[in-house]
This record gives structure tokens, sequence and C-alpha cells, in this order.
């Protein structure tokens, strides 16, 4: 499968990202083209240049608002998705404003879905630093165009390169202070020290912000550490993004593009409980905000408890990193009092790529699976179908199996 590896030596922030995504070869009119499908265009100006950090060429991305959206006073080198100055007369966008800009885009759902992901971890861990829900954390204007266009660039980006697994390496937060609302905050700063819980951070350098939540926010919800690069990881380009500080290390986002190859085992634990007193309207929502904690597998198993009472037996497959999240949220939203924590020694997981294929109906992404050198099953994508199904208006099976047939007269 196509993998990155994220070398974080200078840190990581959204305009990093993209910048080091251009370097590995996505074309920036593509790019442009996509962030146009957000209808915020007259919002902003990405302006992407080549520089130089310390010898090392490098694509500098810069999301400048146009004029009717700049804010007083001088705008800060450093990108936040949570802007810290005040900001006169601009409104304010919610996190639940940002899911309607995405959910009304013509970007594609598998962009959607890794741009919501990033957006809902980042809101998720602003939400707990000032105490509010996740939905009502509110970004200043200036700060919500800029986070928007990073993060749905790096989105982009990703499918474009058509990268299924990401790694990072240890992080250089930075150090220092940095000007927040309430008076200076020492570097990491308080949503990007939260977000980067879980992997291995250090600060080496001048006392500047390296890591800014937005690029923490991106580790968070699509990264899995490994100290170098994976054993079954082969490197086949490099692309640097650059940073806005001159410094005496080269400010740059170092990303390793290439295949990880092999069956992957992860160590996993199921989480379960018997319920016989609950709503069940309860369980699509419940469904959801597990997914949303990172959950890879829900499901519910009919079942008779004591005096043959009808109920439900929840099951939840999760990793180590995402169990607290998923336990806290069962006890949250179920009348659970208990549930059981059972290790799961080993899962084998088939390599799977996201391969495109031309149908009369339009174009459909389908998962080829892989184990052992050998193929072993081609799905369409629901989405894609539904989608050419309503379009074309033709039933939902016809676009299904076209895509099927030809996908697999494509692979032999």
């Amino acid at each position: 499968m196509k993998a990155i590896y994220l070398d974080c030596a200078a840190g990581i922030s959204g305009n990093m990202f993209l910048g080091a995504c251009l370097q590995l070869g996505v074309p920036e009119k593509f790019l442009r083209s996509e962030l146009d499908k957000l209808n915020l265009s007259r919002e902003f100006e990405l302006e992407i240049s080549n520089v130089s950090k310390n010898g090392i060429g490098a694509t500098f991305a810069d999301v400048k608002l146009t004029k009717n959206f700049e804010s007083e006073g001088d705008r800060p080198n450093v990108r936040h998705l949570h802007r810290h100055e005040h900001i006169k007369n601009h409104s304010h966008r919610t996190f639940g404003d940002i899911k309607k800009i995405l959910d009304a885009s013509d970007l594609s759902a598998a962009v959607k879905n890794r741009a919501l992901a990033i957006f809902s971890v980042i809101a998720a861990a602003e939400g707990k630093v000032h105490q509010r829900p996740a939905d009502e954390v509110t970004f200043h204007e200036v700060g919500a165009i800029d986070s928007i266009v990073d993060i749905c660039g790096c989105a982009i980006c990703l499918d474009w390169l058509d990268v299924e697994k990401i790694f990072v390496s240890r992080i250089n937060t930075g150090s220092g202070f940095v000007k927040c609302a309430h008076g200076l905050m020492s570097v990491p700063a308080p949503a990007t020290a939260e977000l980067l819980q879980g992997f291995q951070t250090y600060h080496f350098g001048s006392e500047k912000e390296l890591t800014t939540p937005t690029g923490a926010a991106i580790v968070k919800a699509l990264a899995t550490f490994s100290a170098s690069l994976p054993e079954d990881f082969s490197s086949e380009k490099i692309g640097y993004g650059a940073g806005s500080w001159d410094l005496e290390i080269a400010n740059v986002l170092r990303i390793y593009l290439g295949d990880f190859g092999g069956q992957v085992e992860r160590h996993l634990v199921k989480l379960e409980a018997n319920i016989d007193d609950m709503n069940p309207q309860i369980y699509g929502w419940l469904y959801e905000r597990l997914f949303d904690a990172g959950a890879l597998d829900v499901w519910t198993t009919p079942i008779l408890m004591k005096k043959n009472r009808p109920a439900n037996m929840l099951s939840v497959l999760v990793d180590a990193r995402h169990r607290e999240a998923c336990i806290k949220i069962i006890f949250e939203e179920t009348t659970t009092i208990g549930l059981r924590v059972i290790e799961i020694s080993r899962r084998v997981e088939a390599v799977r790529k996201i391969a495109k294929v031309e149908t009369r109906f339009g174009s459909v992404q389908c998962k080829v699976s892989a184990y052992d050198g050998k193929i072993v099953s081609i799905t369409p994508e629901y989405e894609d179908c539904r989608r050419l199904a309503e379009k074309n208006s033709v039933p939902f099976k016809a676009v299904w199996q076209e895509a099927l047939t030809k996908q697999e007269a494509r692979l032999g």
C-alpha cells in the first residue's frame, strides 16, 4: 500500500504538510481546482513559492485572506487553527459551521471524511481546553479560513497521492512562549499538547512554536508513531514543505513517500457490554460517536439475558490508543454500568489499495484487497455507486456490477 513517513525534526504545520505534498508531485493546478469546490475562493488566496531553508529547497504554501477578510493589526507568521488574536468586525464559525461547509462542497467523500476527521480531533481538543462541547468550539473567521484550506488541502493531496497509511517520527514541538488571548502560554500551546498525547515529543533549537494545532491534528487523526522508517517501508520520493521561520535548523517538514508492504498485524481489544434497558434509537448515535473516536468496528448481537429478557450485546473493536475514549463514550451514552475488555491477540489484515475505474456512468473507486501477494477481493465504493445511480437515474446494482466487472478485467 502507498504510505508516507513524516519526519518532524522541525515540527509540523498544515502549510508545511501542503508544501511537502506539492514537492511529492501533487499538481498545483489540481490542488487549486479542488479547493475551489469549497466555494470559499473569494475569501482567500493560496500563494505557492519555492524557497531555500538552510540550503534545502522546499515549497512554501501560504494562505492569505483577500482584502475584505483581513483582520486589523499585524498577522503573525505562525499558523493557528484557533487564531489567538482578537479580531474585530468579523463573524465567527463554529465546528458545526465548518461541517456544513464540507457537506455542501463538491469534494469527494474520501476527502470530506479525512478533513472531518482532522477537524473533529482539534475541535475536541479545543473543547476540552476551553471546557466547551466540540460542536460549539468557535473559530475566528481568519483562523477558520486558514485551517479549512490547510486541512482540506492536506486531505486532497493524500487522496491524489493514494496514501493509505501515515507514519510519524518523534515530534519537535519547539519551546518558549506563544501569545494567546489571555497572555503568554508555554509551547506547546494547550490544544497542541492535548492533541499530541500518546506521541513522542521533544523540543530542540530556537524558542519558537514549531508544531501548530493544525499540524498536531493531522498527526492525531491520521498517523501512527514510528521512531524511524518502518522495516517494510520502501521510500520512492521525498518532499520538503517549508515553515515560516528561519532557524539554525532547516524549518522544513520532510515527507517520505513509498510503499508499505506485507500483511498488517495489530494488537487490539474488544469492548463488550450486555444492554437490556436502553432505547434502541440511541444505537445509531452511539455508533457515530464510537467511530468518530477511533473505533475500528462496532456491532450489536441480539441475546437473551436472565428471565429470558431480550437484549443486545454491544461490541467495539478498538486499538489501545483509542480504547479509553471509546470506554468513556460507552458509559456516557448507554445504560450499562460495566463492560468487558477482551484482549485480541492478533488481527491479520489484507493489504488494501483504492483503485479508480471508469464506467459509462462515471468514475468509481474500488477497494482492492490482497493477501500473500494475491488479490482476494474487489469492492466498489458504496458512496460513489450511490451518487452515480442518483445522477444517472439507474439502479444502484447496475453501477456496482459494471464497476466490479471492469475492475476485475482491468486487474486480470
